[in-house]
């Protein structure tokens, strides 16, 4: 029941945010529109912003289920992508009317479990301490989540197949030479 409510949430929140902008909804127009009351809100969120991160969070690991490996980042970056787009009015209208840290929170949070995956897979073996691997990791969360914010900014008009194609070529052997050049055994 209590994933049921959250989903309704934030169906109302989506559904809102066609409409108003995001900082002229408040709580009681999310509980109206979902049938729920405050306090049910407030049970699982403590604020808009905290049910706005719960969205991307929620939509991000669905998108990336199974897509954490060397094999398949590509096609999870391609999802985060798709996930972007699918939610297109929702995130420009987050993206106006939330501070640039907060949204970049939202898209660490998208692109951090991909890009750690992919660093877990390619050190197996590999004498390379924790912090080693969370600073790879954390450089190219960095670098997607730039790219992701400039393609967001500009109003999602360029294709992101080959935004996504540019990135995987520019990676391309880069995390498992990263990997390689902090191993203790270099």
């Amino acid at each position: 029941m209590s994933n049921m409510t959250k989903q309704a949430l934030e169906a109302s929140l989506k559904n809102i945010m066609l409409k108003k902008p995001l900082d002229k909804i408040t709580i009681n127009d999310i509980t109206a529109d979902c049938g729920i009351s405050r306090m049910a809100f407030y049970y699982h969120f403590k604020d808009i912003y905290d049910l706005i991160e719960w969205v991307c969070v929620e939509d991000a690991s669905k998108a990336l289920q199974g897509k954490k490996s060397y094999d398949t980042w590509h096609e999870g970056l391609l999802q985060i992508f798709e996930v972007i787009l699918e939610n297109k009015q929702f995130v420009l209208n987050a993206y106006r009317c939330i501070s640039r840290d907060q949204m970049e929170s939202y898209l660490y949070k998208l692109t951090y479990a991909l890009i750690r995956g992919v660093v877990d897979e390619k050190s197996q073996g590999i004498n390379i301490s924790e912090q080693d691997k969370e600073f790879i990791a954390g450089f190219y969360k960095y670098s997607f989540v730039g790219i992701i914010l400039d393609w967001i900014k500009q109003g999602m008009h360029e294709d992101y197949h080959i935004i996504a194609e540019r990135i995987s070529t520019t990676m391309r052997g880069n995390v498992a030479n990263s990997i390689k050049n902090f191993s203790a055994e270099n």
